[in-house]
């Protein structure tokens, strides 16, 4: 079972720096097909979504790809909606759970299907502070009750709604993912619920594939980056139906 969550985790990984995701829309999925019930994978899916989106984050702003700014607001209201929805998991159903992360799927899929795509900075719109912390409160509390970083929602929402650049939209997801996953992780460790060996086998490997994996991001065109993002949750989607309806 090691050699296959450390091939996992820097798949997982380079999935993660490539589309700016926590990795846990495609982790979850995969562990519950590798055997594992949907809270402990959800346990193992935060650990590693720590570790990427801190290091990936590191990396986009070494490169100049990531801006600080308003992803401050919208991380801090992660952070405390991701603490909120540690706690809420335990309260929700499996079945809920699973039905709740394929709608955010379809809505997600929907979303950026239908935005264009920007290439610079100039019709990307502002909101107000509060807004924005409004904004990252809500994602957060889905997201970690999930098992998900949350820029599976809020990356279509930049894209589709405030007209971002998509790579910057990407960089400011996975900035996202580090406030919303470790406030996660804090919350879910107080009530016991995390499954930290094979977390950090899967964090750990998955720090390789977020290098390749941002390297791959500043290698493509934005139409391309876009098109692979569809792609990403049309497979996650898949995975999901197999997993509820066969």
């Amino acid at each position: 079972m090691m050699i296959e969550l450390i091939l996992v985790g820097i798949f997982i990984g380079t999935m993660s720096g490539f589309f700016g995701i926590g990795g846990g829309m495609i982790l979850v999925p995969v562990l519950l097909v590798l055997g594992f019930e949907i809270k402990d994978a959800i346990g193992i899916s935060i650990v590693q979504m720590v570790f990427s989106s801190v290091f990936g984050s590191y990396l986009n702003y070494k490169k100049g790809s990531l801006i600080v700014g308003e992803g401050i607001f919208v991380g801090f209201g992660g952070f405390i909606g991701g603490y909120i929805g540690g706690y809420v998991t335990h309260f929700i159903s499996d079945t809920v759970l699973q039905f709740l992360f394929f709608g955010l799927l379809l809505f997600a899929l929907f979303r950026l299907f239908f935005s264009k795509t920007h290439e610079d900075d100039s019709q990307t719109k502002t909101l107000s502070k509060a807004l924005l912390f409004v904004i990252g409160l809500i994602i957060g509390i889905f997201a970690i009750t999930l098992g998900i970083g949350g820029s599976i929602i809020l990356t279509p929402l930049l894209v589709g709604l405030l007209h971002y650049p998509i790579k910057k939209a990407v960089s400011a997801g996975l900035f996202f993912v580090a406030f919303s996953s470790v406030a996660g992780m804090i919350s879910r460790l107080s009530t016991g619920t995390i499954d930290f060996h094979n977390g950090l086998i899967v964090a750990t490997a998955s720090l390789v594939g977020v290098t390749l994996g941002i390297w791959l991001k500043d290698h493509v065109t934005s139409k391309n980056h876009k098109m692979a993002l569809l792609v990403l949750y049309l497979f996650a989607i898949v995975m999901l139906i197999k997993k509820i309806w066969l």
